[in-house]
């Protein structure tokens, strides 16, 4: 017959494994949850039919924290059709917003024009923070079509700073914050946009 000591140890190591397995399929279930929202986002900048490549796995890491607004490399998704590329999603920081960073997808065509922006993730008061959400405001999609020349840089500000785009009721920071976010994106594309394309279905540092 077995101690007991013996059999609450194993007792024990059985259920360390159990907790153990439980929290890596939690993990993994999770990442892949992740993975599946930040896909279908991208799809509302540059839906399926534009493209043929992987997204996850036709990307380049770059690095700029004045124009991309962090000191990590920050994640491009390059879109791709028959080898040729269509856009640029570049997985930007606005820093600056009311209640810390305000973290964006911002899609770029290869003309320079503006696919569109979605904010995926932000600590912005609740109510005000809600009009850069897509699902609850339509300001997020006023940048679809811009470019650095439309409208010209002067204007790329909100209205109270004599800018082109709307501010919130008892809120400038946030859409502040986000308009300079996507110029400044905008300003890393004209300068370095040609270098991101290099050879598809292959991650990349710049």
């Amino acid at each position: 017959m077995l101690p007991s000591a013996l059999v609450l140890g194993v007792f024990a190591v059985v259920g360390t494994g159990l907790v153990a397995f439980t929290q890596s399929l939690t993990a993994d279930r999770i990442l892949e949850n992740e993975r599946a929202t930040l896909l279908r986002t991208l799809h509302t900048l540059v839906p399926p039919e534009r493209y043929d490549n992987e997204l996850f796995k036709d990307t380049v890491e770059v690095h700029d924290p004045e124009r991309l607004g962090t000191r990590e490399p920050v994640t491009v998704f390059i879109a791709r059709r028959e080898g040729q590329p269509v856009a640029a999603v570049f997985n930007t920081i606005a820093p600056d917003g009311y209640s810390g960073s305000i973290r964006l997808l911002v899609a770029v065509n290869r003309d320079g024009t503006l696919a569109g922006v979605r904010v995926i993730a932000h600590r912005e008061t609740p109510g005000l923070g809600d009009y850069i959400e897509a699902g609850r405001s339509d300001w997020i999609h006023a940048f679809a079509g811009k470019s650095l020349q439309d409208p010209p840089p002067a204007r790329w500000r909100v209205r109270r700073d004599g800018g082109e785009f709307e501010q919130f009721t008892g809120a400038t920071i946030t859409p502040r914050a986000v308009v300079r976010a996507v110029y400044n994106t905008l300003r890393y594309y004209e300068a370095r946009g040609e270098h991101l394309f290099g050879q598809p279905e292959e991650t990349q540092d710049e």
